[in-house]
């Protein structure tokens, strides 16, 4: 049972701005699925669950003390890795990609899950070590994170697999590691990226290629960004209205509700809607680093960290690609994009995020 002494603690605050933004997605979602050869309101209704199942799970997640989480970590590190295994096998293919498990009422995305739980495992990891002057102390995380990153990379999925380094280096950064370790491995990383460069998938190949110059492939692969950048440049300051976007409604958006679901935004609610946003993801962010400041002990702190820095990386990179500045990487739009498995990960890490800040002084009995 939950205390009722922990609710004193419960930051009202981070859990109606979640649920805001989720009702915003769910607005920009209808509008972006009205025109699709679908039941009506089918992609709507189907969030809903997601939405509502997650605020479920959030609510038990906050009924555990956080603590018996990192207990609990090696167990759900190599469960993960087991369901990453699974994915070859069993897996679903879409797009090119082999990412899905599937589950009878939903396809499952281990990757997600992943993405949570090696924000936990490592929160452990790193919370038991204070000393990092050597760089050598580095390696047991680079070991911890490399293992499913590979998996995830094999699927192929190179945007999440980019999710995993950029929490990684983010943990460690407020872990205490010296800045100069981690930007020589930065420095070495973006050395090194002409050698892994014909590693890639040609898919992933031709997106990097359109990413430097999108009018070589107008109507192919650099189709999806030009129509992205025309949607939102066409919706100004207080854009078309809500269900009068052209790109959107006349289906020249490719995953419109999906991972350019920020494109409709901007053609439909403008510069207005996009800012809205952004003050909401904004507002997001400052109440998970808040309760980060104040938690009770180094793991509680490192895992909002960590989600911290997971929800601000996708929301840059997946804004960042529907409008030209980065290439494209299949990361979806937190809370907004269509989809069970990114939902439930979403919801899931915000109650972890309130579990820390319920437990922020220790009760006295």
């Amino acid at each position: 049972m939950l205390d009722r002494r922990l609710l004193k603690n419960f930051d009202l605050s981070l859990f109606l701005l979640t649920v805001a933004i989720c009702a915003y997605g769910m607005v920009i979602l209808n509008s972006a699925t009205l025109s699709l050869e679908f039941p009506p309101l089918y992609f709507v209704k189907r969030q809903a669950l997601w939405i509502g199942l997650g605020l479920v799970i959030m609510f038990f997640i906050c009924l555990i003390d956080y603590i018996n989480l990192a207990n609990w970590s090696r167990y759900l590190y190599f469960f993960n890795i087991g369901l990453l295994l699974l994915v070859p096998f069993i897996g679903v293919e879409r797009y090119g990609a082999q990412r899905w498990i599937p589950l009878g009422f939903f396809d499952l995305q281990p990757s997600e899950i992943a993405k949570l739980v090696i924000i936990i495992s490592l929160g452990r990891l790193l919370a038991e070590r204070e000393d990092f002057e050597h760089f050598a102390d580095l390696f047991p995380t680079f070991i911890h994170v490399a293992l499913p990153m590979g998996l995830i990379i094999y699927q192929p999925d190179l945007g999440t697999s980019l999710v995993f380094l950029v929490i990684m280096f983010g943990m460690l950064f407020m872990a205490g590691a010296q800045i100069r370790h981690l930007a020589a491995i930065a420095a070495v990383g973006v050395a090194s990226l002409p050698l892994l460069f014909p590693l890639l998938e040609d898919y992933q190949k031709a997106r990097l290629l359109v990413f430097i110059n999108p009018d070589i492939d107008p109507l192919g692969v650099g189709y999806q960004i030009l129509q992205s950048k025309i949607a939102i440049g066409s919706g100004g300051i207080a854009g078309k209205g809500l269900f009068a976007g052209s790109q959107a409604q006349r289906q020249f958006l490719p995953e419109q509700q999906t991972d350019f679901i920020f494109s409709v935004l901007g053609e439909e609610l403008g510069l207005i809607g996009a800012l809205l946003l952004f003050l909401l993801f904004a507002l997001l962010i400052y109440r998970i680093l808040r309760i980060a400041s104040i938690a009770k002990d180094r793991f509680g702190f490192l895992i909002c960290c960590g989600v911290a820095v997971m929800f601000t990386f996708q929301i840059v990179v997946n804004i960042g690609m529907t409008v030209g500045i980065m290439p494209v990487t299949g990361l979806p739009l937190p809370f907004i994009s269509y989809g069970g498995s990114s939902m439930l990960l979403n919801l899931m890490a915000v109650g972890l995020v309130l579990n820390v800040g319920m437990r922020r002084h220790k009760i006295q009995f």
